[in-house]
């Protein structure tokens, strides 16, 4: 069965989907079978693998018992659209509702070493669902005032979600993302970060530039179009693999990094 990582933030704008695409694209380039699922209604993650947004079946179909998860698969990704807001509610009326995406993805997930789950920025059913179905949860901060809260927030969730749930769920760390240390302001939520959650806080911090809108925009890669940028996700995906207990996929991504990124 493969590991699966769940990457979620209290609100948009944290950076949430563009690590979990150069994630995927990281750990895929070392030989890893990576699977992509889109849990987020505004389908910027299927929209980043250059998914149609008019594709069907996608993952509101699998959520409503329509189609199996192996039948919606788009390359190596369960996509999402607006559909999927719809599909949430039909969800919201169903017996064991937080445990239809972790049934779902049951057999699929036998096919790959990491299934990677993008949330919708929120902390409704959706992210409880993909809670539920993971091994592991990784929360997205942006470097800003209310950044400690919304930590706390997400974590609430979490700790619900295995408290009530899933009792295996663990909480894997918290992530900066689009932080420009530059500012004292970004180095101070950064403080707070580490004061309140210590070794929790991963060390590498995502910079914000651009550069991440242009590489979207154009379908390419961040690890392609800004690999100094990318070093910042190729540490992330090393730390990741690190407290995943991989070994010698780290080794891998090494040498990846000395190829992307030269000193």
């Amino acid at each position: 069965m493969a590991t699966t990582l769940t990457v979620l933030s209290q609100k948009g704008g944290t950076g949430k989907t563009t690590a979990v695409r150069t994630l995927a694209d990281a750990y895929r380039r070392i030989g890893l079978e990576v699977l992509c699922v889109d849990l987020d209604p505004q389908g910027n993650l299927s929209d980043y693998f250059d998914v149609p947004a008019d594709a069907s079946p996608t993952i509101a179909d699998v959520l409503a018992g329509q189609v199996r998860a192996v039948e919606a698969l788009h390359g190596d990704v369960l996509p999402a659209n607006l559909g999927l807001a719809e599909a949430e509610l039909i969800l919201s009326g169903k017996m064991g509702r937080e445990l239809t995406l972790r049934r779902a993805l049951r057999d699929v997930s036998r096919r790959y070493d990491l299934v990677l789950i993008d949330c919708p920025p929120s902390l409704g059913l959706l992210t409880v669902n993909a809670l539920v179905a993971a091994d592991y949860a990784l929360i997205s901060s942006e470097a800003e005032y209310f950044s400690l809260q919304g930590v706390e927030q997400a974590l609430e969730v979490v700790e619900l979600a295995k408290e009530s749930l899933h009792p295996d769920l663990d909480w894997l760390g918290v992530v900066l993302n689009i932080a420009d240390m530059r500012l004292i302001h970004a180095r101070e939520a950064l403080q707070q970060l580490r004061e309140r959650f210590g070794d929790k806080v991963f060390d590498a911090v995502i910079r914000r530039s651009i550069r991440y809108a242009e590489s979207a925009e154009r379908g390419v890669s961040v690890l392609d179009y800004a690999p100094d940028l990318g070093a910042d996700y190729l540490q992330l995906a090393d730390e990741v693999l690190a407290r995943l207990g991989f070994g010698e996929e780290r080794r891998r991504l090494e040498a990846l990094r000395e190829e992307l990124v030269p000193a």
